[in-house]
Parts: C-alpha cells; structure tokens; sequence
C-alpha cells in the first residue's frame, strides 16, 4: 500500500496544495519521458502475493502484527488483520528465473508458517477465504497502521453513504457496509514488468487484450461471505469495495477508481494524465521536493505526489514509476490474479502472462488494433464470471471458448515470448503444460472449490461446514504444491 501515512484529516491548504504538487510532477514526467535515460536494459520481473491468515479451525484470525513479529522484512501488512503481503525481490526470468521464483517463496511461505504456528496461525494463498463472513470484515478488524484507516476514512467522505456490494451469481450477495474493510477479502498475485519508455504502451495494451484469459484459467474466488457467486468474485468485489461514486455520479458516467479503462494507449503518458484529469485526491500528502528543481539539476525527481495519487486508482493494469539505485524505471503492473491454489499454479500463471505479453507486444500488427477496447472489458468480466467455462471474442476468430483459444492460439505464442526472454525449454514447457492441462480437464482453483463443496453438501453438510472442510482440504493440497489440475475432489 506505500509509505506510512499518520494524519488523518487534511486541512484545505494542504488539499490545495497537494493538487499543485501533482499537476508539477505530471508536466516533470512529461518532460522526463522527452529527455531521460530510463534503466531498461535488462528488463526485469517482480511479484507481489497477497495472503490470508487462518486458525486451526480455518477460522480468520486477525493476527498479522503477531505474525511479522518475525521481522521478515518481505512481509508487509495488508488491509485486513488477517491479511499479510509477500512482497518478491526482483529478478530476471531468463533461464530458470521462474523456478528460482518457486524456490524462493516457497521458502518464504514456510519461514512465515513456522513463525505463525507459535499464535495458531497458518498462512493460505486463496483469492477469496472462503470462511470469511460479514462480521471478519468489519472497520475494526482493518490493519492497525495509519494509511488505512485514513484511506477509508477519505474513500466513505468521497462517496458520503454506505458502500453497497451487489454481486449476482449462483447465489445472490447484497449487503451494506460503512467501511472499505470487504476489500481485504481480495486477496491477488501481481506480476511487475520493467518496460523502457517506447515499449510501455504495447505491454500495458497487450496485457489489457489477455487480462480475460488470465483470469480464466487462473480463477480462484467462487465464494465469499457463503455464497457462490463468480468464478473470479474478487473482480466485482474489489470494483465494488473501493467505489467512491455515490448512484448519482455513477449516472453522470464518473469513472470509479477500480478501473479496466476505457481506450488503447500511446504512451504511458496518457494513463497518469487521466488520472490526474479524472481522479481527485485521496491522500493530500506533498513532499518538499521541487521535483522541476531536481529535474532542471540532473538529479531523479522522486515525483512523490504523482506517484502517491497513482497508488489510489486501482487500474488492473497499472503503471508504475519508480527509482531503483538512482536510476528511474517503469513497469506495468499486472493486478488481475488471485493468489493460489499453489506456488507452482502461480509460476504458472507468471509464465503465462509474460510470455504472451512479450509475444504479443511484439507483433507487427497489433491484436489492439484488431480488437475494439470494449470488447477487451467484455471478455475481462466475462471470463470472471465464469472462469474456464467462458466465451470470449477474438480477432480473426469471432467467439471461441477461452480454453479452446488458449489450447489453438495463445500457448504457443506465450512459448514464443518465453524463448525470446531466454527461459529454459524444459522450464517453459513445464508451467505452460500445466495451463495446458487445466484447459483440458477445466480444473482452475475455483471449480475445485465449487465441485469439493457441492459433494460436502450433498453428503448433509450446511454451507459454512462444507465451506470449512473444503478449506482444510485446500490448504493440504496446497502444502503438497500439486498444481490445481491434479487435486482430488473425494474425502
């Protein structure tokens, strides 16, 4: 979520000026991105893991501050007490980065476990915890430090009512909430993709174009607060959470701040300019630097306010500014996965996305050019609502179901841009068979968790027991780190 933030009211100078700051940093970029070197020369991965804490019950437990008691500098809080953030170091994934990946996290989930076992605690990668209820996410149960709370103190100010989740499935959820506290139950994989400055809008269009298959086929949240609702509810969820629009600016046509977007771009120019142009502030915080100052002296404008009110629009692919050893760099980050249902289904999904990412961007004649932006948004909620079992529009191929496109078309382009990456032949084989074989067998995360709970259920168990048995079953499945294909759904 970014730096610490105390202060929890900002008075109208400091809005004001705030404003200033970010129309300053917006014109610097600009001028940056005519005149400076960017670190693009060896363009590299990152990941961010967002992960769910449980007791021996497979209860949430709201023991996040217990847990990084640990002082593992890669875990972070998140927005929920029961949350915690796993965030990667950088690194390349040619040759057998993916595997080293694998490797590190899932030391790093097991570090973490061990510690988290002194409090009854175990650690679950899941989109949405499927034992969550409305009680688990309430204000008070929100992470102790400060930047929450004021955020969702200026989020429910914005909008000046109650935040309505209404989200039609199998079953239907709808229900109110005076809090942003819902959002924690959204648990994601983010993938960062270094891009040098003339490359960044093929990437960002080209992730745009397959953020309906990601989800697809790594669908992993069918349930939340007891119902069955999307194959991937997290995307309605997050959109619905963090909504700043009361109804009459969501008639006025207002952009809410979880945003696919509304247009291919040129340049990543334009995404921060539409934030700026669309978005008003959530968190008035300026820093001193004159970034014009430091650009004008040959140093690296930090572009502290620029970057903060960027952090407050949640695209799910979202641009990234950022200063790394003294040399600026920009990524695409990559917002659209759950978490889970293992490590290996994660590597997975990462080789996925950046191999046809880098395939895609690459091509001579763009898929963007080939597909209306509308079409990309339809595919992306559709392919959340139904996960494998989706339609989806594609050029040259009308509507075509989303495994069917992945087996015919796009495995073989993301093989394609792995090899250009340099990932060994074996190691590419190996994750993207295994997106091959959930297309086969559509076994993603979340039609195992809906088949497990529908044979709980038919053997006499009320929804919150099948909910809870379903979940210890996941969560032994998951420390095997077979991927999802493979699980059983008998007992």
């Amino acid at each position: 979520m970014g730096k610490e933030i105390a202060q929890g009211t900002f008075s109208r100078e400091e809005r004001a000026r705030y404003r200033y700051k970010v129309r300053r940093c917006l014109d610097v970029f600009a001028l940056m991105l005519d005149d400076f070197s960017f670190d693009s020369d060896h363009p590299m991965t990152g990941l961010e893991i967002e992960l769910n804490l449980v007791d021996s019950h497979y209860q949430p437990t709201m023991r996040n501050t217990d847990v990084l008691s640990m002082n593992d500098p890669v875990f972070q809080t998140e927005l929920g007490q029961f949350n915690l953030e796993l965030n990667v170091p950088p690194r390349l994934i040619a040759e057998d980065g993916l595997a080293g990946y694998d490797d590190y996290i899932t030391a790093a989930i097991t570090r973490a476990n061990r510690h988290a076992a002194n409090f009854d605690t175990r650690i679950v990668m899941i989109g949405v915890l499927p034992t969550l209820t409305t009680d688990h996410t309430a204000l008070a149960n929100i992470s102790h430090d400060g930047r929450y709370r004021v955020l969702n103190e200026e989020i429910l100010s914005v909008r000046g009512d109650q935040i309505t989740l209404d989200i039609r499935g199998l079953d239907h959820l709808h229900t109110q909430t005076d809090s942003i506290a819902p959002e924690a139950a959204c648990t994601s994989l983010q993938f960062h993709l270094q891009v040098a400055p003339g490359e960044f809008a093929n990437h960002w269009n080209a992730a745009q174009v397959i953020a309906g298959v990601q989800v697809a086929v790594g669908a992993n949240s069918p349930f939340l607060f007891g119902h069955q609702l999307w194959a991937e509810t997290r995307i309605a969820l997050f959109e619905q959470a963090t909504d700043t629009r009361p109804d009459e600016l969501k008639a006025q046509g207002v952009r809410p701040r979880v945003w696919f977007g509304e247009r291919w771009i040129t340049s990543i120019f334009d995404l921060f300019e539409e934030n700026v142009r669309y978005f008003p502030p959530l968190l008035s915080i300026s820093d001193p630097e004159d970034p014009l100052e430091v650009f004008r002296s040959g140093g690296v404008p930090k572009l502290h306010e620029l970057r903060l009110h960027n952090g407050t629009i949640y695209r799910w692919n979202r641009p990234v500014y950022d200063i790394m050893k003294g040399r600026p760099h920009l990524r695409v980050e990559n917002r659209v996965l759950p978490a889970g249902p293992t490590v290996v289904d994660m590597m997975a999904n990462a080789a996925l996305y950046f191999g046809l990412v880098r395939a895609l961007a690459e091509d001579d004649r763009p898929l963007w050019t080939q597909m209306p932006f509308s079409v990309a948004e339809d595919n992306f909620h559709a392919a959340a609502r139904r996960g494998i079992n989706a339609p989806v529009w594609w050029p040259r191929q009308g509507e075509v179901w989303v495994n069917e496109l992945l087996l015919d078309t796009l495995l073989p382009r993301a093989a394609e841009g792995l090899d250009r990456f340099g990932v060994h032949a074996g190691l590419r084989d190996k994750m993207l068979g295994i997106i091959e074989q959930r297309c086969r067998t559509k076994r993603t995360g979340a039609t195992w968790q809906v088949d497990m709970v529908r044979l709980l259920e038919a053997r006499g168990y009320t929804r919150p027991a099948a909910l809870r048995a379903m979940l210890a079953q996941y969560v032994k499945f998951q420390r095997s780190n077979e991927p999802v294909h493979t699980w059983p759904t008998e007992l």
